[in-house]
């Protein structure tokens, strides 16, 4: 495993538009945070804002690159047939999968950790100037509060999972316009498709408690906990899910059919 490990993060660190993408994820992120916080106001005491969920709202906007990132780390050699050659010089195709995800993990976390403490203090810094003080029921956002440290590092997480679950759709698709259709769509389009095409609550409902990110990204809430159709924990399980399942089927199919 160690060697597929070097292997894949020579390939992932030297592949142009890596360091882009990376950078893409956290100047996007912010950017879209700040001007979520910057968007909203509070003049007078009892503004019902979950103000760190909005801080963080840029994540919903970066998780797109973080996909794009996942997806192009495995189907850019299967466009160049440079599959071909990892596959026989590393024949065991499971560890070479284990270890893309592995090392995308770890470069998701990094980017998406500076993304989310960058947004967390925007929000910090903005929201006051916006009338989201102690004096209205909303006291300085801080990492000490619990809740806010669980929706930062919770939407940390949630990027990670997000390129996981990008890496096991490309692995089966094998295409990148394909994999990353399907990705946003899943990511952007299925949301949309609950609330304006199907009917009926009980059936809303559930589709909201299985979509991938309506469920993680109640990781944010901070507020009101009690209305969510899942708490944070189990939604981010959800999205946690959809990851495994994505890598799992990509990992049969790559173990399976011809590189």
């Amino acid at each position: 495993m160690r060697r597929e490990l070097h292997a894949e993060w020579t390939k992932l660190r030297t592949t142009r538009g890596t360091g882009g993408l990376l950078l893409g994820i956290i100047a996007l992120t912010l950017a879209v945070s700040a001007a979520a916080v910057a968007s909203v106001s509070c003049p007078e005491a009892g503004c019902a804002y979950d103000t760190t969920r909005i801080s963080l709202f840029g994540v919903q906007v970066g998780q797109a690159i973080v996909a794009v990132l996942a997806v192009l780390a495995i189907t850019g050699e299967y466009g160049t047939g440079m599959i071909r050659t990892t596959l026989t010089a590393m024949p065991r195709r499971v560890a070479v999968l284990a270890a893309k995800a592995a090392v995308l993990t770890g470069l998701t976390l990094a980017a998406g950790t500076l993304a989310v403490l960058a947004s967390v203090l925007a929000g910090r810094l903005i929201l006051p100037g916006n009338g989201f003080t102690a004096a209205h029921g909303h006291p300085l956002m801080s990492l000490a509060d619990g809740p806010t440290l669980r929706a930062a590092a919770g939407s940390v997480l949630y990027l990670a999972l997000i390129g996981l679950l990008s890496l096991g759709v490309a692995t089966a698709v094998r295409e990148s316009a394909a994999a990353i259709a399907v990705v946003l769509g899943l990511l952007y389009l299925f949301p949309i498709i609950i609330t304006l095409v199907v009917s009926g609550q009980d059936w809303q409902r559930l589709l909201w408690q299985i979509s991938p990110t309506n469920a993680g990204l109640t990781i944010q809430a901070t507020t009101r906990l009690s209305s969510l159709p899942l708490s944070p924990w189990a939604g981010l399980g959800v999205l946690a899910g959809w990851a495994a399942a994505a890598l799992l089927g990509g990992g049969l199919l790559l173990s399976r059919r011809d590189a």
